[in-house]
């Protein structure tokens, strides 16, 4: 069931090395697994998809095309540049590329004023993310930590818990019920 303004969006943020793509892969099984449309979006610092010599390479390359999509029966995938504006924030990507997503778990926007799920381990990072006293500290919904005596004003989930992706599951799913989804575009987004 999408919801009638667009997808809920949870973010799986971290420090480097912390753990961030295995955790939002387990989470977007789960998701998946209990019925729900899940779409997600990787933050990059830059990467290269398309091969030299294949056509839609040519297309960009060769032809100078700024974005290149190729569409087929079972796939899709855009490439190319933003443009002049340059790349727009994670709520204008849902909207223009997952709108009929339900959720979108979003690997990286540590800094988006959405719903947050952050991978902290002592053994990678000195400091996590998530402060207390931090005006973004209300979107976190949960903190998963090798520290056993981590506070925080959200659930503090230990790494290790057999049980630790359906918890999160569970969460995501009382968030989404109770928060407003990323709006439907309005025109340009």
């Amino acid at each position: 069931m999408m919801d009638e303004g667009g997808p809920f969006v949870v973010c799986v943020i971290g420090k480097k090395n912390s753990g961030k793509t295995t955790l939002t892969v387990a989470l977007v099984a789960e998701l998946a697994a209990r019925g729900h449309r899940v779409m997600t979006v990787k933050h990059g610092h830059g990467f290269d998809l398309d091969t030299p010599g294949t056509d839609s390479w040519r297309h960009r390359h060769e032809g100078g095309a700024s974005r290149v999509v190729m569409a087929g029966p079972h796939d899709v995938a855009i490439v190319g540049e933003w443009g002049p504006e340059g790349e727009p924030g994670l709520e204008t990507i849902v909207r223009r590329f997952l709108p009929d997503a339900e959720v979108v778990v979003a690997e990286g926007y540590k800094a988006a004023a959405l719903p947050k799920i952050e991978v902290f381990r002592q053994a990678a990072h000195a400091d996590p993310i998530y402060e207390r006293n931090h005006p973004l500290a209300v979107s976190f919904v949960a903190i998963v930590t090798d520290v056993e005596s981590f506070v925080a004003d959200v659930p503090v989930l230990p790494l290790d818990a057999p049980d630790l992706v359906p918890r999160l599951a569970d969460l995501v799913e009382a968030r989404r019920g109770h928060s407003r989804p990323v709006p439907p575009p309005s025109g340009r987004g």
